[in-house]
């Protein structure tokens, strides 16, 4: 845990748990609209050898809607991301970005609000795993 992110190890490999974590973003209402491999883009762009490691970028479009209802500038905090990495032992780990950490940039009481909101339904996804 860090002031910005919450997570756990999982006992399942990389190409699994990547498989769980989006299935289990669906039942919260969350899609992911983007995935970024970094291990792809370090061999790619470094040739660099590193541990699976991806980003995924996941919104759930009604609470997005609203917090950009409430704060149009709010898009540039957004999606919530979620990685899933291999550490340096071997474990498989997700993390995921902590709406409250991050939201307490803005000042507006309805973002607030949501940001509770979307880190609950992230620890559901978490605890699914």
């Amino acid at each position: 845990m860090t002031a910005y992110a919450f997570g756990k190890n999982v006992s399942m490999d990389f190409a699994t748990a990547c498989e769980r974590v989006t299935a289990a973003l669906a039942t919260q209402g969350f899609g992911v609209l983007t995935e970024i491999d970094v291990a792809a883009t370090m061999k790619k762009k470094l040739d660099l050898d590193m541990a699976p490691y991806k980003i995924l970028g996941a919104c759930n479009p009604h609470l997005a809607r609203q917090a950009i209802e409430a704060q149009p500038e709010i898009g540039a905090l957004l999606p919530c991301n979620v990685v899933v990495r291999t550490d340096a032992g071997g474990a498989v780990r997700v993390e995921f970005m902590d709406p409250d950490a991050v939201l307490r940039l803005v000042d507006h009481p309805a973002v607030g609000a949501l940001a509770a909101e979307v880190r609950g339904r992230l620890v559901k996804v978490m605890d699914a795993l």
